[in-house]
């Protein structure tokens, strides 16, 4: 019988791939951010390329996470919000929709409208909270139900027909026109009647009041996005024969954790943004590792700074991911425990497009015992794609992770 690990710990900066940037020298901000830890893993272990976006699929968070977690998205994704419902403990019944309610920012009206921010500028949870009590007070009803998430991320269940209507993420348009896209819900009448009574509430709320008075983006609008029915999942104890706990501030990770039969562990103060507690996501996956045979630890900042378009913050989310998450993992390991650590994204995000694309991503594999030192070797996209060791997907990754050493 083969050998397999006894434990695995994965590591996940969200949307760190890029592309060569003039102002980097024609560098990518992973090329340029300091990274001594990510490079020691590259370097001391195996580093390839991953296919985590199946050709006809949205290069989104859920497809790619799917896809790192072992999943095939042909066979189980079903879209973005089931995911997200599941990690907020929302259970779908048959003829129940699940829609992601993003809390933006617009400017404008029906006949012109522009999405000045996809995340109410950075909304606070609590700030968020209120709000979204104060629209679910107004508006929920027999056919819809809000549920509040994580600072602009919240969810919404639908129970009705929604032929014809097309979505659209709102942070693939930050500082675009939108009119277009908000006359799709005109497909439905109660969704239409829901975004626009929105408006009125959210328009003059106190909590958006104060958020002006301080200079801040107002959280004036919500937008609904990324639908889908219940999906029907393996567990990772069912197709792989693994225990595991997953650690993310995103609730979208948090449902394919779920899904996937993984603990969530919940870490006080994470935001899936710059300030999030990055000694809580460490501490709570090196107690996680003692009890499970692999810890999942998801890292949200990068993308975000992408979405932002925002290179100097895109480099210091990098750095920040090797310096407080991966540096204190490497060192955290007890010396007599076999483990693997696994470096990777789950997608680009790049500066200029501020959206997600499709391209094959960098992965390190590095074991505790490895003998391999190739110092000339970092962790970056162009090194990834001269790799040889090519994965065409996540399922063919993951059994290669939970090989043999």
């Amino acid at each position: 019988m083969k050998k397999t690990h006894r434990k695995i710990i994965i590591l996940i900066g969200d949307g760190m791939g890029d592309y060569p940037i003039a102002e980097l020298a024609h560098r990518t901000p992973l090329e340029a951010a300091h990274t001594p830890a990510m490079d020691y893993i590259a370097s001391h272990g195996v580093l390839g390329e991953l296919l985590t976006v199946p050709q006809g699929f949205p290069p989104g968070s859920d497809v790619a996470n799917l896809s790192l977690l072992g999943y095939r998205p042909e066979e189980v994704y079903t879209g973005r919000s089931p995911l997200e419902a599941a990690s907020l403990g929302v259970d779908l019944e048959d003829g129940e929709i699940a829609f992601r309610c993003n809390l933006v920012t617009l400017e404008g009206n029906e006949s012109s409208l522009k999405m000045v921010d996809y995340s109410g500028g950075h909304i606070s949870t609590d700030e968020a909270r209120e709000l979204i009590n104060a629209l679910a007070s107004r508006l929920n009803g027999d056919n819809l139900k809000l549920y509040p998430g994580i600072s602009y991320r919240h969810l919404l269940v639908y129970r009705n027909d929604v032929s014809g209507l097309k979505t659209a993420p709102p942070h693939d348009y930050t500082g675009k026109d939108v009119t277009n896209f908000w006359q799709e819900y005109k497909h439905v009448p109660e969704l239409m009647s829901f975004m626009e009574e929105s408006r009125k509430i959210l328009k003059d709320h106190p909590v958006n009041r104060q958020r002006q008075a301080n200079g801040r983006l107002p959280a004036n609008g919500t937008w609904l996005w990324g639908e889908g029915k219940a999906p029907d999942m393996m567990t990772l104890k069912e197709k792989y024969g693994l225990s595991g706990s997953l650690i993310s501030a995103v609730d979208l990770l948090k449902g394919i954790g779920v899904y996937a039969g993984m603990d969530i562990v919940d870490v006080p103060g994470a935001t899936g943004y710059l300030d999030t507690n990055y000694q809580g996501k460490v501490d709570a996956a090196l107690h996680a590792i003692g009890s499970k045979d692999i810890v999942v630890v998801h890292v949200e900042a990068p993308d975000e700074t992408g979405h932002q378009g925002d290179l100097k913050n895109k480099i210091r989310a990098i750095q920040e991911f090797d310096q407080n998450i991966v540096q204190p993992i490497l060192n955290g390991i007890p010396k007599e425990t076999d483990c693997r650590i696994v470096v990777c994204m789950d997608h680009f995000t790049p500066i200029h497009l501020r959206t997600h694309t499709s391209d094959a991503v960098p992965v390190a594999v590095y074991d505790s015992d490895s003998k391999n030192n190739n110092t000339s070797l970092t962790y970056n996209e162009k090194n990834g794609k001269s790799a040889e060791l090519k994965f065409k997907n996540g399922e063919e990754f993951f059994q290669y992770v939970i090989s043999e050493f």
